[in-house]
């Protein structure tokens, strides 16, 4: 028999709406897990616009994404809320009174609520149209690194010219045999003093710098026996290589929750305005792949599309309780899952 993971909500999705909605599911008293397809929290503010300026935020003039993220982190650091990445939810089935999830890391959940907060959508690898990049998949191939120790002592082909190509060529360099880092373009789009310790990686022979330069072919039978890259002039050049890494950005995809059956209205999931349930009982979504009329693609709708979910969650979850409103600043059982003293 399956074992489940039992929560009280499966999030799905870590960006700033996600994170939220664990927040409020957990000052009601709510446990529960988040999914996220990419390798870190913090959905597109993280991932497309780390260091971008938000000035809508109620209460911060300005804050970036990546400091929104942190701060939504540190709030809900007293949930101690286990966040699952690199994978994402294949199947949703109904089961009795509760859905059951499971992931494509072969993860199942038993839940009463599935809150969608995943943005305009997964965030899936954009992948080189190579034949054999395809074939080398989870076998020297990757898009994202779950665990870098698998690069140590190994000489490894980096391919992109982004914040994640840069940062993680200045991290495995301090563990890998040598690193490889082909772009095709002559500047780079990453932090600057990122951009400066790759160069001075360079200087330092840990790293090959190839630019102007992109991937042409995988070799190999078993295992990667090298890669051919080619330049602008159609110049070929061959690199001995053990392992894989293509950061060549991400692309949005529905992908399995177009099998749901959510009454999706140009890929976005229709929901209610009185506690953002879908057509389903116990599917809820919010953030920007929630639409109903007069909706805004903002943060702050998200964050109050979420709070109003979480009331309708705690019903599902907790059907003998009852719930009383009662704000933050004088409810003593918040004070205490905050683990604050009134």
């Amino acid at each position: 028999m399956t074992d489940h993971i039992k929560t009280d909500c499966l999030v799905i999705g870590a960006g700033p709406v996600g994170l939220f909605a664990v927040f409020e599911l957990g000052i009601l008293g709510l446990k529960s897990e988040v999914v996220d397809n990419l390798d870190k929290i913090g959905g597109q503010c993280a991932e497309l616009y780390p260091d971008k300026p938000i000035y809508d935020i109620p209460g911060l003039p300005v804050c970036t994404g990546q400091s929104l993220v942190d701060n939504l982190t540190k709030q809900i650091e007293p949930f101690k809320t286990p966040i699952h990445l690199n994978q994402r939810i294949e199947t949703l089935k109904k089961v009795g009174d509760n859905w059951e999830a499971k992931t494509s890391l072969g993860q199942t959940f038993l839940t009463p609520n599935i809150f969608i907060a995943g943005g305009v959508g997964s965030f899936e690898p954009r992948k080189p149209p190579i034949e054999n990049v395809l074939k080398f998949e989870d076998k020297g191939v990757a898009y994202s690194i779950p665990n870098k120790e698998v690069y140590k002592d190994k000489t490894v082909a980096i391919f992109g010219g982004g914040d994640s190509a840069l940062d993680w060529t200045v991290e495995l360099s301090k563990i890998a045999k040598h690193i490889y880092l082909v772009h095709r373009r002559e500047d780079f789009r990453a932090v600057e003093h990122t951009v400066s310790l790759m160069h001075k990686l360079v200087k330092d022979n840990k790293v090959t710098l190839y630019t102007n330069n992109q991937l042409a072919d995988v070799n190999g039978s078993d295992k990667i026996a090298n890669v051919t890259i080619k330049n602008k002039n159609g110049e070929i050049e061959i690199l001995d290589c053990d392992d894989i890494l293509i950061f060549h950005g991400l692309k949005n995809e529905l992908g399995p929750i177009n099998d749901w059956d959510l009454g999706l209205s140009d890929k976005q999931i229709l929901v209610n305005t009185e506690n953002f349930q879908t057509n389903h009982d116990g599917i809820f979504a919010m953030g920007d792949i929630a639409t109903y009329p007069g909706k805004l693609k903002l943060i702050l709708s998200g964050f109050h599309e979420a709070a109003l979910a979480a009331q309708q969650a705690f019903k599902r979850a907790k059907p003998d309780e009852n719930l009383l409103f009662r704000y933050s600043t004088s409810d003593k059982n918040i004070h205490e899952r905050l683990g604050l003293k009134k």
